[in-house]
């Protein structure tokens, strides 16, 4: 029972970095701009928050440098893509390119030294203190709760239930029917797919500031690539996106307790686990039922750039 307890326990710090720059992707698609350039933020935002906390030993200011990081570079990748009309898909894998060389060539001082400042585990009262439950669910840092519960909840319910969250969509689905309704499509998409960067920016400070406490390169090992498959995988959706997070969080924790128990299977068996798994995720929409994949289905204008002069 304690080894499935630590097994929970670990499954939400690992899912965090996946699920928070998921939520991140899931702002920009759902406004109808696909960002490739995730790994590559994630990959900034992680050395980031090493290099300020090595300065200033304050985790939270480590990670709100993260998270303003990539708003300045999502704001760069918005222009390409929302105001220039640049091909989405090369754009984000410069993004992730450019990304991955910055942080390569500036975190290089910082290479395998351990952060200066971490966020602490919060034990809420009483309920820490519950047999197996308490250790598995209600003992994490605050990024933990922020990110599987405050977050997501905000972000579906602004996307769900209120009129702004409908013109969201909207410009997602038909960018022509919501400029003629007098929605700003160039502004909202612009703002949400800057918005959608700073919190993959923010996946990288979690990753080295509350997951693994020390950065080099090739930390990130491929996190924002399963985080675009997450979106996909759960159709674009904030709730079910943490949820798939969650479930890929577990898989990982699996492979670190397989090789600190020593299971009779390969140590690089365990380690493509969550490879693995991206992949049978994205194979099961398409043997899906029909109505499946119509519920899953991405927004009609992802990837389209749009003219107003098309309208």
């Amino acid at each position: 029972m304690d080894v499935l307890a630590g097994l929970i326990q670990t499954a939400f710090l690992a899912g965090g970095v996946l699920a928070l720059a998921a939520l991140g992707e899931v702002l920009a698609e759902r406004v109808g701009v696909v960002n490739l350039g995730v790994e590559g933020l994630i990959a900034l935002g992680a050395m980031t928050g090493i290099a300020v906390v090595s300065v200033a030993p304050v985790p939270w200011l480590g990670f709100s440098a993260a998270l303003l990081v990539g708003l300045v570079a999502g704001m760069v990748f918005a222009l390409a893509t929302v105001v220039v009309r640049a091909n989405q898909v090369l754009a984000g894998l410069a993004l992730t390119y450019i990304g991955l060389g910055l942080a390569a060539t500036l975190g290089k001082p910082f290479s395998g030294s351990p952060a200066a400042a971490t966020f602490a585990k919060v034990d809420i009262p009483i309920l820490s203190d519950l047999p197996f439950w308490g250790r598995a669910l209600f003992s994490h840092n605050i990024l933990v709760y922020i990110i599987f519960l405050a977050l997501p909840v905000l972000v579906h319910y602004v996307m769900f239930y209120t009129r702004h969250g409908l013109n969201m969509r909207a410009v997602g689905e038909n960018p022509a029917a919501a400029d003629a309704a007098g929605i700003s499509v160039m502004k909202m998409r612009f703002w949400y797919t800057s918005l959608g960067a700073s919190l993959a920016a923010g996946a990288g400070g979690y990753l080295t500031l509350a997951f693994v406490p020390s950065w080099s390169e090739g930390v990130v090992s491929g996190r924002g690539w399963i985080a675009v498959a997450l979106v996909i995988f759960a159709g674009f959706r904030p709730i079910n996106v943490v949820l798939a997070a969650l479930l890929f969080g577990f898989i990982t924790a699996l492979g670190f307790v397989g090789q600190a128990r020593n299971w009779p299977v390969a140590a690089s068996v365990l380690a493509m686990l969550p490879y693995l798994g991206t992949i049978a995720l994205m194979i099961l929409p398409v043997l899906a039922w029909q109505k499946m994949r119509r519920i899953m289905a991405a927004p009609e204008g992802l990837t389209q750039p749009y003219f107003r002069d098309d309208r």
